[in-house]
């Protein structure tokens, strides 16, 4: 049975599994200077800056979170630090 390697499938303007993954990595100190700053940033704002690109929208969520951010849900669209 014959399967997609994942490091060759080419997604949005061609760009591979690991090249999205390095251009979430790249955004997301820009997403958290925009936390620091207005304590917060939409999942919208998000979405636009990474060009409508599912793919790296969804990175850059999971990037987030695993730097310590809550990435809220869908009744709460938005990013913000963890509060204690």
């Amino acid at each position: 049975m014959d399967s997609c390697d994942r490091r060759v499938r080419a997604y949005k303007n061609g760009k591979t599994m690991e090249e999205c993954k390095e251009i979430a990595e790249s955004m997301n100190p820009d997403f958290k200077s925009q936390i620091d700053k207005n304590g917060k940033v939409l999942w919208t704002e998000i979405l636009e800056q990474v060009d409508h690109d599912e793919l790296l929208y969804k990175l850059s969520l999971k990037y987030l979170r695993r730097d310590g951010y809550d990435i809220g849900n869908y009744k709460i669209p938005e990013v913000k630090k963890f509060t204690s």
